[in-house]
């Protein structure tokens, strides 16, 4: 939490470093979270170019303020209680360029949006994105992935903001992306860019290979209703999404969060669900898969934020 007396201070600074329009108090994250989930955060800022991204990170660090990068929260659920401090967005920065067999695209642009722009230049390596919901930022946070491809396979190069605020450029290989992990929140990097290495290809078979991705995607995730995408990770040896089937476990809900009748590994955001309803489902999953089969479901998705404090029981 800002402290009281530094609340207001904190909040002219940002506005020298950035427009009003970008900065909002005590802002619901679930009006900018792809699972419609999340508490207020003190301070929400959304940077239009690099430089104020660096910045706000100089300014954080000066003055000792909690500081939070958010994506679209396709992978992601924010506790009922906010996060505390600045929560920076990155949501304006989504340019996305082609030069010759190579895709530069900012933190901001969903990862689908650099697919298609792949598309339209006949440029093939990016198919298997072509239905992952999340920003370019996020993909590379979790090295994201389907249908048999993953980031590591076209990143060639990044531009990054360390803690100090300082910019980077870092290859592939620095980020050590591997299975839905890379130590980009070990570094604490904010990726501003990514620049993808791609080939030249025929626009036609492109696109047959992303219609039937898309097609497949379509007829079997429950595409309908907010969630937070696959929200287990592929236990060794099995299916996470079997196993949860088999455990009789779909269409069970807590409030408004539901285990998909049409996906199994897919919680859903069905009826206006509290965080709490949501990671309460997370947990029942685990417990019951566990109880049947031994095995021990590990979360793909992160949990960030804090829990809703109780009111003051009167007596």
């Amino acid at each position: 939490m800002i402290r009281l007396g530094n609340y207001h201070q904190i909040y002219q600074k940002l506005l020298a470093i950035t427009s009003e329009e970008n900065v909002m108090v005590n802002e619901y994250l679930k009006n900018h979270t792809y699972t419609q989930l999340g508490g207020k955060a003190d301070l929400f800022v959304t940077p239009t170019n690099y430089e104020e991204v660096q910045e706000v990170v100089k300014l954080a660090n000066r003055e000792d303020v909690a500081f939070t990068l958010l994506g679209n929260g396709s992978n992601l659920i924010v506790k009922d209680g906010g996060i505390r401090g600045i929560v920076l967005s990155l949501k304006r920065l989504k340019d996305i360029t082609t030069e010759d067999e190579r895709i530069i695209a900012q933190s901001g642009a969903a990862i689908i949006d650099v697919s298609r722009s792949a598309l339209a230049d006949a440029l093939t390596g990016l198919e298997f994105a072509c239905g992952i919901p999340g920003t370019v930022g996020g993909a590379l946070f979790m090295n994201a992935g389907a249908y048999g491809g993953e980031i590591k396979d076209v990143l060639y190069e990044t531009v990054v903001v360390d803690r100090n605020g300082e910019l980077l450029t870092l290859s592939a290989d620095e980020l050590d992306l591997d299975y839905r992990t890379s130590n980009i929140p070990e570094k604490g990097y904010i990726v501003l860019e990514a620049r993808f290495q791609l080939k030249n290809g025929e626009y036609d078979e492109i696109k047959a290979v992303m219609d039937d991705l898309t097609h497949r995607r379509e007829s079997k995730q429950p595409l309908e209703y907010p969630s937070c995408g696959s929200v287990f990770k592929r236990p060794p040896g099995y299916f996470a999404g079997k196993l949860i089937q088999d455990s009789n476990l779909q269409g069970k809900s807590i409030g408004g969060a539901e285990v998909s009748t049409k996906h199994a590994g897919f919680i859903v955001n069905k009826n206006n669900a509290t965080a709490t309803e949501y990671i309460s489902v997370i947990e029942l999953v685990q417990r019951t898969v566990k109880e049947k089969f031994a095995v021990s479901l590990e979360r793909e998705v992160k949990i960030i934020g804090e829990d809703m404090e109780e009111p003051a029981k009167v007596d």
